[in-house]
């Protein structure tokens, strides 16, 4: 359950239910109410048996090197498989039936992706995909019908021997030349891992719309909620995360952590110290051109501030302005307290982090080269 489900789960309680059932007015919503609770109920019913074959064939999970992936095919040759075989399936369609990442609003995203020039190591993408192969045939068995198809008969490593090593999917060109083609091209092109994902993408869309016809009955049951818990509180109540814009309203200030005080700036001189003192190594190694350019910067200049503005995941992004309406900063991150704003409001030690205006116009001058956007940022125009 996301964050914006628990805060708004958390109005369907015995006081919201009561103050309804105080209001002869408000008899009808309580009934509503309950009626929609049921809905909820019976939907996370349904997504708990939907859950296995969802989380293994279609959901993206990130995976400590970044590349998201169905749980039961880690592997970047996998990734491009799939994607390959559904830009191909997805172009024939109208572009507002297809799934997101195939819309024309995402082609440059996609491709990007599907044409990477990225390293693909055999080793690793065969410890890979035999560890979530493994994985997925002791969840399902190995008498379930789908995972017998999907290791032909072998060992999970013996089969992402066989997979990794006879593709060409690390192939850029190839890939550049399927994409364009028609879904019997991707048939006869006698590719293993294209194959597979053919093979697998029936089921795994069946669980894709399944689980996404569940959760759409979740979203329209908590959006009657919010509206139940609006007619009962009016504008005293925080409001429902909905994509539209919304303040949060804080102060720059630091914390304390282990009786130590953590002040709310940094600086450049800081970055270059933390730097330092671990020898430049990752992951606090500068790349070159930082290093190089280390006596051109002010050293002085604000880097990153720390606020207890009231964050969710989702909002790295987000313009930070003064009470005069300037813009000082963009939220990226929170500090390791901030995760229990997922929950509940607290200012003691949940810290908003940004990246202070002036060390991106100091950066885009002295170590990129971008005087002119920086000049076109300050001035508050665009050409």
């Amino acid at each position: 359950m996301s964050a914006l489900q628990r805060r708004t789960a958390a109005v369907t309680d015995t006081r919201l239910a009561a103050i309804i059932d105080a209001s002869a007015d408000l008899k009808d919503q309580l009934c509503e109410l309950n009626r929609l609770r049921d809905r909820i109920r019976k939907a996370q019913a349904e997504l708990a048996k939907i859950a296995p074959r969802y989380d293994y064939l279609e959901q993206e999970r990130p995976i400590p090197v970044g590349y998201r992936g169905p749980r039961a095919l880690y592997g970047t040759l996998f990734k491009y498989a799939r994607l390959l075989t559904r830009a191909v399936d997805e172009r024939a369609k109208p572009n507002g039936e297809r799934i997101a990442e195939f819309r024309d609003s995402a082609k440059e995203s996609l491709e990007l992706n599907l044409f990477s020039s990225e390293p693909v190591y055999d080793d690793y993408e065969i410890l890979r995909l035999t560890d979530s192969l493994t994985d997925f045939a002791e969840k399902f068995g190995g008498n379930d019908p789908l995972v017998k198809q999907i290791l032909a008969g072998k060992s999970p490593r013996a089969r992402a021997i066989e997979l990794v090593s006879g593709t060409k999917l690390k192939d850029v060109e190839f890939r550049k030349n399927l994409y364009g083609k028609s879904v019997t091209a991707l048939r006869t092109a006698r590719d293993p891992m294209l194959d597979l994902a053919q093979t697998i993408d029936g089921p795994a869309r069946q669980a894709r719309t399944a689980h996404d016809a569940q959760e759409e009955i979740k979203r329209q049951a908590y959006a009657e909620i919010a509206k139940a818990r609006f007619a009962v509180e009016g504008t005293s109540t925080y409001p429902d995360a909905t994509f539209t814009l919304r303040l949060s309203y804080g102060k720059i200030i630091g914390y304390e952590e282990d009786e130590k005080e953590i002040p709310p700036f940094t600086d450049f001189a800081g970055l270059y110290q933390r730097a330092t003192e671990h020898d430049n190594k990752p992951p606090f190694d500068l790349p070159r051109r930082w290093i190089d350019r280390k006596a051109q910067l002010n050293l002085a200049t604000k880097f990153n501030f720390v606020s207890d503005a009231d964050i969710i995941g989702g909002n790295s992004g987000s313009p930070v302005v003064n009470r005069a309406n300037e813009f000082v900063g963009i939220i990226f991150d929170g500090n390791i307290q901030s995760l229990v704003l997922d929950c509940i409001f607290s200012d003691k030690q949940a810290r908003a982090v940004s990246v202070d205006s002036a060390a991106i116009t100091e950066a885009l001058r002295k170590i990129y080269d971008a005087g002119a956007l920086a000049d076109e940022l300050e001035e508050g125009r665009i050409d």
